[in-house]
C-alpha cells in the first residue's frame, strides 16, 4: 500500500491471550518476531460514521499497550465513511485492495 511508513514489511493483527489489547493492524519491519513497529492502525467498517474522536482516544490508548510502540509510532484508520480527525492517516478499502492486486 502506497504511503505506508518507511521500513514496513509485514503487516498484521496484534492481540494478547486475553484479546486486551486487540489491535486491528499493526505494521513492522519483519515476521514473526519484529526489531520495529512502524504502525498501529484501526479498521472501522461502519457505513454511516467516520473514523472519530472517540475512535482516535482508543487508538492511542492501544497504541501505548504495543511492545515496540511509541508515541512517535504513525497511527492508521481504514474506514469506509472517511475520518473526522487529524493525527491519523485515513486509508481506504479500496487502498488495502489495492494492495493484493
Amino acid at each position: 500500500m502506497e504511503g505506508l511508513p518507511e521500513g514496513t514489511s509485514a503487516i498484521g493483527g496484534y492481540w494478547t491471550r486475553t484479546n486486551h489489547p486487540e489491535i486491528d493492524l499493526i505494521g513492522a519491519d519483519g515476521e514473526p518476531i519484529a526489531k520495529k513497529i512502524t504502525m498501529v492502525g484501526s479498521v472501522k467498517w461502519l457505513e454511516n460514521r467516520p473514523f472519530d474522536d472517540h475512535d482516535l482516544r482508543e487508538l492511542i490508548v492501544r497504541q501505548a499497550q504495543v511492545p515496540g510502540a511509541d508515541t512517535s509510532t504513525p497511527l492508521y484508520a481504514v474506514s469506509r465513511s472517511g475520518c473526522g480527525v487529524e493525527g491519523v492517516r485515513h486509508v481506504t478499502p479500496e487502498d488495502l485492495l489495492e494492495v493484493w492486486r
